[in-house]
């Protein structure tokens, strides 16, 4: 069977995450769905990775075996005409026999954006803590010190299957719009939470004029005890790209 590679966006707010769980929506359940509607047998996906419960993608990505002859642009099409509204297969590429999407990842890009204002039309897709401060040069300060290999265990759910909790934060970025406060992140994995308990922390340097060097006691002490770390909400996270070796997206 040929191993095929396809990108996904998805508006994660009517999902219980991505990975298939006992009850609830899955990205991935409603994947696999379609999947196996188009080739009358079960097909399995595996992700570059999980997201939770309301948290959208722009650039996920999946990869499946496939049993039937079909050129990948065939698979695309099939899929759109299979999927619900709030997911999309945006392109579909064959790839080596032994990719995959998980393991094959260099790095992952999160984009976090905050709102300034709650309206009917952001609340699902920018978070909005109300009643706090924010100053751009504290936060702007805090970046730099994610910035590496860390051990991430202060900024993660408990994990018993995983072997460390180290992390290489490659890029860390933030703007101010009219609107909102964005930030971007990328790095060569991601723990469960930890997007969401950096951006928490950082708001509530901010909110509480914390000196950021902080954060250097933060790593260092691998614990989430500490009261500056909060976990952020998840509608305003968005999974935006993942990259790949070209050795490994060549067919």
């Amino acid at each position: 069977m040929n191993n095929f590679l396809a990108k996904i966006s998805y508006d994660g707010a009517d999902f219980n995450g991505w990975q298939i769980q006992k009850e609830g929506r899955t990205v991935q359940q409603v994947l696999e769905n379609a999947l196996s509607r188009i080739a009358k047998e079960e097909i399995k996906t595996t992700s570059a990775g999980r997201t939770d419960s309301g948290v959208h993608a722009i650039g996920q990505y999946a990869n499946f075996h496939f049993p039937i002859q079909m050129t990948a642009k065939q698979i695309q099409l099939a899929l759109r005409a299979n999927l619900p509204h709030d997911v999309l297969v945006t392109q579909v590429v064959e790839v080596i026999d032994d990719f995959n999407a998980r393991y094959d990842a260099k790095s992952r890009t999160y984009k976090y954006i905050l709102a300034k204002e709650l309206t009917p039309f952001n609340r699902k897709y920018k978070s909005f803590i109300p009643k706090v401060k924010i100053e751009t040069e504290i936060i702007e300060k805090c970046l730099k010190y994610f910035i590496g290999k860390h051990d991430f265990t202060s900024f993660a759910k408990f994990n018993p299957g995983l072997n460390n909790y180290f992390c290489n934060v490659l890029k860390f970025e933030f703007e101010e719009t009219n609107e909102d406060y964005g930030f971007v992140i990328q790095a060569n994995r991601f723990l469960h939470n930890m997007v969401r308990r950096i951006i928490g922390t950082i708001i509530n340097i901010t909110n509480t004029d914390t000196d950021p060097n902080i954060i250097e006691k933060l790593i260092a002490d691998g614990t989430p005890e500490n009261k500056l770390i909060a976990t952020a909400p998840p509608n305003g996270l968005y999974l935006i790209d993942v990259e790949y070796p070209d050795n490994k997206l060549i067919k």
